[in-house]
């Protein structure tokens, strides 16, 4: 069996698809007009993920010596496509509901997560460079930061749909709940993502 196989390009490959997702996610936002054909970006980026998650998972079968614990490999992989998918899972609901209007806060949301993408990416660029150890983790301190700003947008938000909100909206009122803790679910996974880094980048410095 083949000793240290090439993960980290794999895995490059693997967060670039990510923030691809969430940038078409941003961009879905800003021309959304309800239609199903304007998903199609977002479903190819999450197969192409799953493509990429099979193949990183079949070399670890094949691969004997890892740079890394093979179950950190795994679990890594496997959240990474998590995010695509909850992505995906974003713009499918929104489509099912049938929102009309995209308001700032969603606006704002989607952009956290693509930030957060971006720094996720730029860690594992470098991970393996334990000359950068620290600017690693201050990427992944950032993560975190960012999760926490979207707590807050998605209170705000929640907290307008309910004080402005009467019976005759109800049904809105939930359409757009569903869908801010939908992208909230997003960021979280993002910063569950900047943990297991850290785990990674801790146990192998």
């Amino acid at each position: 069996m083949p000793k240290d196989g090439n993960f980290q390009e794999i895995f490059s490959r693997a967060s670039k698809n990510v923030v691809k997702g969430a940038r078409a996610f941003v961009e879905l936002l800003e021309k959304w007009d309800g239609s199903e054909e304007m998903l199609e970006p977002i479903h190819t980026l999450e197969r192409e993920g799953d493509i990429i998650r099979h193949e990183l998972v079949d070399k670890l079968n094949r691969t004997f010596i890892t740079p890394f614990d093979r179950e950190d490999i795994y679990g890594l992989s496997g959240e990474l496509d998590d995010i695509i998918d909850m992505i995906q899972a974003c713009s499918d609901r929104m489509q099912i509901f049938g929102i009309k209007k995209i308001t700032d806060e969603l606006k704002s949301l989607a952009v956290i997560v693509e930030k957060a993408t971006i720094l996720l990416d730029n860690a594992i660029e470098e991970m393996n460079d334990k000359k950068k150890t620290v600017r690693v983790l201050d990427y992944l301190i950032e993560v975190n930061r960012l999760e926490n700003e979207g707590d807050n947008v998605v209170k705000k938000a929640l907290r307008e749909l309910f004080e402005k909100g009467d019976n005759a909206h109800a049904l809105d009122i939930f359409k757009l709940k569903e869908t801010y803790e939908a992208v909230e679910e997003a960021i979280d996974k993002c910063e569950s993502v900047a943990h297991t880094i850290e785990g990674i980048v801790v146990k192998n410095t």
